[in-house]
């Protein structure tokens, strides 16, 4: 690392005799104290900490952050000569997408993504939980309708409350009271809930929330976004078109 500092290389592309190519992972915390003592600070970008900013902090190189998304609109051409494909980008593309399109949508679950009916103008993105630093460097974003539609539960609420950070025009989809009780047959348990205020929620889904979070409708109510009927995901598509 002296000899070659900020190598601009992969941590398992260091090319050593004798050390495993899954060295370096396995030893981000130690060699994190050895690099800061060994290696001069115009080498150390003392901004990125801990084991997540390593690569950052001593220049190697960061595995892309990927996107996966589906066109929902036939007269969309992101592939000349295909159809409604299915595309993963890396964040980088993403955020160069050149296309008129006036609404994403968001979702958890993966059949929902593949199921999601056509509409216009629209793409579909495959979500990333609580992670949504990939979508940062796409300023298109802005200029679209986006609907996120995540599980009715305590963690639902709280990744649509951290996308919001982000993206403050973000609506949430299938994500209300009546869509929860029009379904109690397909009602489950939310494991480990949450109990933190979320403060990017609207009024209406502060109150669903906060019900959720004090178990006033059932204890660790949850409904999984896969069990809302298709019917009703034609129906809310209506009204927004």
């Amino acid at each position: 690392m002296q000899a070659h500092p900020r190598p601009g290389v992969y941590l398992r592309q260091v090319d050593l005799p004798g050390i495993h190519s899954k060295f370096i992972e396995a030893h981000r915390g130690v060699l994190a104290e050895l690099f800061d003592l060994a290696l001069p600070a115009s080498a150390v970008a003392g901004e990125h900490t801990g084991v997540g900013g390593f690569c950052a902090r001593y220049g190697f190189c960061e595995k892309p952050l990927r996107i996966r998304l589906r066109v929902l609109d036939p007269n969309l051409t992101l592939v000349p000569g295909v159809a409604l494909p299915d595309l993963t980008l890396d964040a980088a593309s993403f955020a160069r997408l050149d296309a008129p399109i006036t609404r994403v949508f968001i979702t958890e679950n993966e059949t929902n993504f593949l199921a999601f009916p056509e509409t216009p103008g629209s793409i579909v993105l495959f979500g990333a939980g609580y992670g949504w630093e990939m979508l940062a460097g796409a300023e298109w974003l802005s200029r679209c309708a986006i609907h996120y539609w995540g599980d009715i539960d305590t963690h639902g609420f709280a990744i649509l409350d951290q996308l919001r950070q982000r993206l403050g025009h973000v609506e949430s989809f299938l994500m209300d009271r009546t869509t929860l009780m029009v379904h109690e047959a397909m009602w489950g348990v939310e494991p480990e809930p949450i109990a933190h205020a979320l403060f990017n929620l609207t009024a209406e889904e502060r109150r669903l929330y906060d019900d959720l979070r004090d178990n006033r409708v059932r204890s660790r109510l949850r409904l999984e976004q896969e069990h809302v009927g298709y019917g009703m995901v034609s129906a809310a598509l209506a009204k927004l078109a």
